[in-house]
């Protein structure tokens, strides 16, 4: 029996826009999970911390199921952020008027492999 080659995780729902998540998520493709995770940490983005959170739990998901992997050889092989649901909500303004206030959420699908995978 051939050993399962890519290992995910994902992250329904996340309070923040995809917009905000999807540029620091461009430079993550293609390295080392080891090398994502301590950039992540350095940087102080609300969707910097999701990321590294979903990732993180890629890299173990990989690790439980096959115990013979390594944690250096691991690479993010793609990373996904998608839009999720939107809550719309009501701002008070002046006069009695009122605007719309849209609340976006995003999902993040992560799929990590041993980097001799492919």
């Amino acid at each position: 029996m051939e050993a399962k080659k890519g290992f995910t995780a994902f992250a329904h729902g996340l309070p923040m826009s995809a917009k905000k998540v999807r540029p620091i998520a461009d430079h993550l493709r293609r390295k080392k999970v080891t090398d994502v995770v301590a950039l992540l940490e350095a940087l102080p983005n609300k969707g910097a911390y999701f990321l590294k959170k979903v990732i993180q739990s890629a890299a173990a998901n990989a690790l439980y199921q096959n115990k013979q992997l390594d944690e250096d050889q691991l690479v993010v092989s793609k990373l996904l952020i998608d839009e999720g649901m939107s809550r719309t909500t009501v701002w008070a303004r002046a006069r009695g008027r009122a605007d719309r206030l849209t609340k976006r959420s995003c999902h993040i699908y992560v799929e990590v492999e041993e980097k001799g995978a492919k």
